[in-house]
């Protein structure tokens, strides 16, 4: 009878919540993805950008390969499955985009939304940044002039002109202002319908081709892709002490908020336009799956051509691998080698594009439930403000080029500076106060109830809570030292 209950007064909570929400936001009034299928496409377009195509391969290379990749994938189905349900659970139970969501649930932690509003902010100009560089890079494939980009000064000098990256920026920056327009179903969920399995399709071709490539170098050296797979495949622990791995498993985490789109207010704001009678804890794995998978093969398709044709040295490049190291490996591969760069940078532009998209839907949507804007004036209003932070990125490798140096020891510039406070303190301090809210103070149940909503079970429930009570906030304190230089 007890537990009986028990059920009841969850059941009450969860109807009193549950109305509270549509109150707040009804489904006449807010838009909506049209299904499970939308918002996985939608969501894992957003969760595979610049993170999985550009940060994911140069990371694995640095750390070894294979013994990033096995602590990748453990972190993946812990660490950052609980991160990413908790934020979807928190958008489709409040209906609410990220700067009003935490109210909802408790007025002392609203807070959280002002962090999930400033994050997307500060990472929105200089992500248009980086995909106009994308964009100069597919267009200088396209117009078959990519033996230029091979010099190791192309990208710098183009990045240190003054009036080309704005341009390319402002181009960038005008189609992700289109698709956030036409809105959720007809603008984000239709092109994410169409890119999605495009860039699936490219990832998987041009993964075929690079581990079937063989070169021999200067000193009669042949190395295959095969070979490069297996480095990248295979751990090896030889000489992993235990600060090495602590390491490791720290540019795992921060990857995860890179691949997953976790702690900067997008999966809330995916979350608030998912239907109530989507199977929320499936779609989350499937999210999961999808960019695991694409991360994953993003390390396939460029650590064994880096491999075959630099060698392991070759594959410490950083994150200059796809502007600098790849350019070399494409003109290497001769009369073929411009129409794999020209796909390669098709593939990574369609990735930027689906990021940046979400991105600037987050900051619209807050905007929205916060003034009762119109998405036309909200849009307006963030794009105008976003163009004028990309300028100032962009003359920070010109007219406002300085050095600074970060507490972690990084020698930076203004895009440097401004991917330091978003990524390396905010978002930490961000999750780690998420799961303080909704492990301790707002209590599990609540999201477990939406969870389950309509009966769905939730089987890695012991786990889930395990992890947002205690195991993810340790983790997270603890690379938030790193980021102050600690370690």
């Amino acid at each position: 009878m007890m537990k009986w209950k028990g059920k009841k007064k969850h059941s009450n909570l969860h109807s009193h919540m549950h109305s509270k929400a549509t109150a707040t936001a009804t489904p006449s009034t807010r838009n909506s993805f049209s299904g499970s299928l939308g918002f996985v496409l939608a969501a894992a377009g957003s969760a595979v950008g610049l993170g999985n195509i550009w940060r994911f391969p140069y990371l694995a290379a640095r750390n070894g390969g294979g013994v990033f990749l096995l602590v990748y994938v453990l972190l993946a189905v812990t660490f950052g499955f609980t991160l990413l349900i908790t934020e979807v659970a928190i958008g489709r139970r409040s209906q609410q985009g990220p700067l009003t969501a935490y109210k909802f649930f408790n007025k002392k932690w609203a807070f959280i939304g002002f962090f999930s509003f400033i994050i997307p902010s500060i990472i929105y100009p200089y992500y248009c940044v980086i995909g106009g560089w994308v964009l100069k890079y597919f267009t200088q494939y396209m117009l078959l002039e990519g033996e230029a980009a091979v010099s190791d000064s192309f990208f710098g000098g183009f990045i240190s002109q003054l009036w080309m990256p704005i341009g390319y920026t402002f181009f960038f920056a005008a189609m992700c202002f289109f698709v956030v327009y036409s809105g959720v179903e007809k603008g984000i969920e239709k092109f994410s319908k169409i890119v999605m399995p495009l860039l699936l399709f490219l990832v998987v071709a041009i993964c075929i081709y690079s581990l079937f490539i063989e070169h021999t170098d200067a000193h009669g050296v042949t190395r295959t892709g095969l070979e490069g797979a297996g480095v990248y495949l295979i751990p090896d622990f030889t000489g992993i002490t235990v600060t090495k791995f602590l390491k490791i498993t720290m540019d795992a985490c921060s990857q995860l908020f890179y691949s997953l789109s976790i702690a900067m207010g997008i999966m809330v704001t995916y979350g608030s336009y998912m239907k109530k009678d989507v199977n929320l804890g499936q779609a989350v794995d499937r999210i999961e799956i999808c960019d695991t998978t694409i991360a994953l093969l993003a390390g396939l398709m460029v650590i064994p051509a880096v491999y075959v044709f630099m060698g392991t040295e070759g594959m410490g490049a950083g994150p200059g691998l796809i502007f600098v190291a790849l350019p070399k490996i494409f003109y290497s591969l001769g009369e073929f080698g411009p129409f794999i760069g020209l796909a390669f940078f098709l593939l990574v532009l369609f990735a930027a594009t689906t990021s940046a998209v979400s991105i600037l839907e987050a900051c619209v949507a807050s905007v929205m439930d916060a003034f009762h804007w119109s998405r036309t004036k909200s849009l307006c209003v963030i794009q105008g403000g976003a163009l004028i932070s990309s300028i100032l990125v962009c003359l920070g490798y010109n007219v406002l080029y300085f050095e600074y140096e970060l507490p972690n020891g990084v020698q930076a510039q203004i895009l440097d500076i401004f991917d330091y406070v978003s990524n390396n303190l905010l978002m930490p301090i961000l999750a780690i106060c998420t799961c303080i809210a909704f492990g301790w103070v707002i209590k599990p149940r609540l999201l477990i109830g939406e969870i389950r909503l309509n009966g769905y079970p939730f089987k890695r429930k012991t786990m889930y809570i395990i992890m947002l009570r205690y195991i993810v906030p340790i983790l997270l304190t603890i690379l938030l030292m790193g980021a102050f230089g600690l370690y």
